[in-house]
């Protein structure tokens, strides 16, 4: 499993507004940044870490001008604190490992998905798109299921798909088919 840490080098490399975002808490404009009208498939990572924080299979359009996420892929890859900074009370939402400041979430997401709100910068992120296709995504042959049990990934064969880290992996099976957990 990788590990996840502030990463001085990527953050020597952020954008003015990247920088202003995950580093001094920033919020950037609404409907004005890279990801609020995104609807390319994978996964969202920390800019700064490379932690993975939120699976486009759980974005929806909150007309927010952000982009909102129900639920991030692994909850602890990200840290809630209490906000009262601009007068009213909110929970501010940070990456764990990289202690970037991703935005906030709210208590008024979809229902049937639990209820939340994570509306997060896109300064804060960067997206690893899945595989082009459902056929490629396929290849991790006994990976895709449509019962609930978990089946670890395995190439059909070696040289055919190549992956950093087993988690992308397990995103790519969890975009195709959404029965597998994340």
């Amino acid at each position: 499993m990788p590990t996840y840490n502030k990463n001085a080098k990527a953050v020597s490399h952020l954008s003015p507004e990247q920088y202003r975002v995950t580093e001094r808490d920033g919020t950037e404009q609404p409907f004005a940044n890279a990801y609020w009208d995104n609807h390319e498939p994978g996964i969202y990572v920390d800019v700064v870490s490379g932690e993975p924080l939120f699976a486009s299979v759980d974005k929806f359009d909150s007309n927010s001008g952000w982009p909102s996420f129900t639920k991030p892929i692994d909850p602890g890859n990200v840290v809630e604190n209490t906000d009262v900074s601009p007068g009213m009370t909110r929970t501010e939402v940070r990456s764990s490992h990289g202690d970037s400041h991703l935005g906030h979430v709210f208590p008024d997401g979809p229902r049937e998905d639990g209820g939340l709100r994570y509306c997060i910068n896109s300064a804060s992120l960067r997206l690893f798109p899945s595989m082009n296709s459902r056929a490629k995504a396929m290849a991790f042959t006994g990976s895709c299921s449509n019962s609930n049990n978990r089946r670890e990934p395995r190439y059909d064969h070696p040289d055919r798909i190549r992956s950093p880290s087993r988690w992308l992996l397990l995103a790519v099976c969890r975009i195709c088919c959404v029965a597998i957990p994340p």
